[in-house]
This record gives C-alpha cells, sequence and structure tokens, in this order.
C-alpha cells in the first residue's frame, strides 16, 4: 500500500536514512550505558548504578520510538547489531570498562554528540523536507538529551 502523509516519496526515504543513523546512535549509546550500569564500581557506585540504569531506560524507549517513526513515513527501521554498528556516529568503548569519572564524561560528551547531530537533522527536516512532525519529534529527542548531558556534567563535576 502507498504511503501518502503528505510528503514525497524522496524525503521520507531521506528523512528514514537520518532517523536510522539516529537510531544506531541510541542503540549504541543504549550498549555503553548498559554496561557502565553493570560495571561501575567505588564509592558513587549506587548512584551511578542508578543514573545509568534510568539512562538506559530512557534509551531503550526512545531507541522504540524512533523505530516507529521511521516505519510511519513507510521506511524500514534497522535492527541487527551489524547495521546499529555500520551506520552509527557513536562509538562503542573498548574491552576493559573505563573508571567511574571517565565512564560519567564519556556518556556527557555522547549525549553532547546526539544534541549536536539532532540540531542538524531538526534544520535538515524542517528547511529542506517540510517535516513538522518529524522536526517536533526530533526536537523532544534533543529536549531529552540535554537534560541527561546536563545531570552527567553535574555528576562529573561532583566526582573531581
Amino acid at each position: 500500500m502507498n504511503v501518502e502523509i503528505g510528503l514525497p516519496g524522496q524525503s521520507r526515504e531521506a528523512i528514514g536514512r537520518m532517523l536510522n543513523a539516529l537510531l544506531a546512535d541510541v542503540q549504541v549509546l543504549y550498549a555503553k550505558t548498559r554496561n557502565y550500569h553493570w560495571n561501575v564500581t567505588g564509592p558513587q557506585f549506587r548512584s551511578l548504578h542508578l543514573m545509568f540504569e534510568e539512562q538506559y531506560n530512557m534509551l531503550a524507549e526512545e531507541g522504540d520510538e524512533i523505530a516507529e517513526r521511521t516505519r510511519a513515513l513507510g521506511v524500514t527501521a534497522i535492527g541487527s547489531m551489524g547495521a546499529f554498528l555500520d551506520h552509527a556516529r557513536l562509538h562503542e568503548d573498548g574491552e576493559a570498562p573505563p573508571d567511574a569519572h571517565t565512564m560519567v564524561v564519556n556518556l556527557a560528551h555522547d549525549h553532547e554528540a546526539m544534541i549536536q547531530q539532532l540540531r542538524k537533522d531538526i534544520e535538515v527536516c524542517d528547511e529542506q523536507h517540510n517535516d513538522q512532525g518529524t522536526t517536533d519529534f526530533l526536537t523532544g529527542l534533543m529536549e531529552a538529551h540535554e537534560k541527561q548531558a546536563w545531570m552527567l556534567r553535574a555528576q562529573a563535576a561532583e566526582q573531581r
């Protein structure tokens, strides 16, 4: 069945590619956050363990919402680990988990990278594709990442 939502197929495909790259980034950030949740140690173990759990739960929900938005545009959402790694702009850590402070700093940097990319994607959706729905959706995601980055920066300052 044809997708008739007021956006040309070319725009839907371009936005779908954008959303799939975003989905890949979210999945990499989810895995990193979950890894840190499992492996954090030190005097702030409990607070960081709980913070990381809240964040990976948010990311799991966000990933689902991104995939659903992609599907609503009539584009296939990527779903394999290989595809996530192929499309992601964020990077995994090495094998050994870093110390707790580095974990917090790494996650803050990743959320800030997400915010920067989302700002670019919002502009493209709005100005090039006239897709107010995806623009609004991405703005909400950006605001959520801004809050997470702020909390992580505050936590990193506390650890010094």
